[in-house]
């Protein structure tokens, strides 16, 4: 049928618009078509509701059955205009049928809004602007943390890789640089973005958005040249990524020192070993151990991690910090230890 649809449309020269279709439309026009037929015969030639129903789904359906009732001038005229209208009607049904059921746009919708509604319960999560070579890497470093995250890429051609992947991500179909895109990724929701746009002038539009719409948002943005760096940090991003930087800084201190270089690679690739780190602040504590100092709070000798790192309010670092210092409002500090102590120390500090 399909087949026929479109061999049809090609003989006219033009093809029906997808926009001009809607499963919506298709149903309050049949819908509309039943209600006048039925009200037409019995206003007309005074039928029951049975029997006006029954004539109006013959006439529609074009089975050819003899009529309930012999039919008067006024109904017969009224019959005639009736099964005009019905062909236009069914014309409209055909397409719509057509283009939904057997192009398997159904399928397609209801796999978005299945997408949406998934991306609407997200809390904290992680959204990825562009799913080209930063963003594919980016995603696939998400997965193997068990980050949530929600790509937001406009290409046809990385959605269907996406959608073809081994593993399920979620996705915006659009332009992140619109703020309809944004927020429909849960941009107000989102503890973090990563815009990693091949242009620096998209991904400082979508700092500057991100920043209005979500002021506590973590904004990290690609940077491909040294002078939009400072650019993308007046935008609103807290960091800008130039990744040529840092794989010559990476590949230059492999050089200097090696062994040092090779056991922070061991340490931040948590997926090939049972290693990790993370980042904790002052306002993810519960307010029983806020204004703790580090040696009140007995990390290591309640969970087995090691807090290595403290990050004070001007973003000043300090190494293996002192028992008797306290974690202030604004800054955070850096645990090490391997899953098992991470997983005890997430519970001990993140608890409610």
């Amino acid at each position: 049928m399909y087949s026929w649809l479109n061999h049809f449309r090609q003989r006219l020269g033009y093809s029906i618009p997808a926009t001009f279709l809607s499963l919506k439309v298709a149903g309050f026009m049949l819908l509309g078509i039943l209600a006048l037929g039925v009200a037409g015969f019995m206003l007309i030639d005074d039928y029951s509701l049975l029997d006006a129903f029954y004539m109006t789904v013959i006439t529609v359906a074009t089975v050819g059955f003899t009529e309930v009732h012999p039919l008067s001038e006024a109904g017969r005229l009224f019959t005639a205009i009736f099964i005009l209208i019905s062909i236009g009607v069914f014309a409209y049904l055909l397409a719509v049928f057509s283009y939904f059921i057997v192009q398997g746009e159904i399928f397609k919708h209801m796999h978005t809004n299945l997408i949406n509604k998934s991306i609407d319960q997200l809390q904290n999560h992680c959204i990825i602007c562009g799913f080209g070579r930063f963003g594919q890497e980016i995603s696939s470093h998400f997965v193997a943390q068990g980050i949530d995250f929600v790509i937001i890429e406009h290409s046809e051609e990385k959605i269907n890789v996406i959608q073809k992947g081994e593993t399920p991500m979620l996705y915006v179909h659009d332009d992140a640089t619109h703020d309809e895109a944004l927020i429909k990724a849960g941009i107000t929701r989102a503890h973090a973005i990563v815009s990693a746009l091949p242009e620096d002038s998209d991904n400082m539009f979508i700092a500057f958005t991100a920043r209005q719409l979500n002021p506590s948002l973590r904004i990290i943005s690609r940077a491909a040249r040294e002078k939009s760096q400072k650019k993308l940090l007046k935008a609103g991003a807290n960091y800008a990524v130039r990744p040529e930087q840092l794989g010559g800084f990476y590949m230059a201190t492999l050089v200097s020192k090696p062994g040092a270089v090779e056991f922070f690679s061991f340490i931040i690739n948590e997926y090939e070993h049972d290693i990790g780190f993370e980042e904790f602040r002052h306002d993810q504590l519960p307010e029983s151990l806020q204004g703790r100092t580090i040696g009140e709070m007995k990390v290591r000798e309640l969970t087995g991690a090691n807090i290595i790192g403290y990050r004070d309010v001007a973003g000043r670092y300090t190494v293996n910090p002192a028992p008797d210092l306290a974690l202030q409002p604004g800054a955070s500090f850096i645990a090490l230890g391997d899953h098992q102590q991470m997983a005890k120390l997430r519970g001990y500090l993140l608890k409610k």
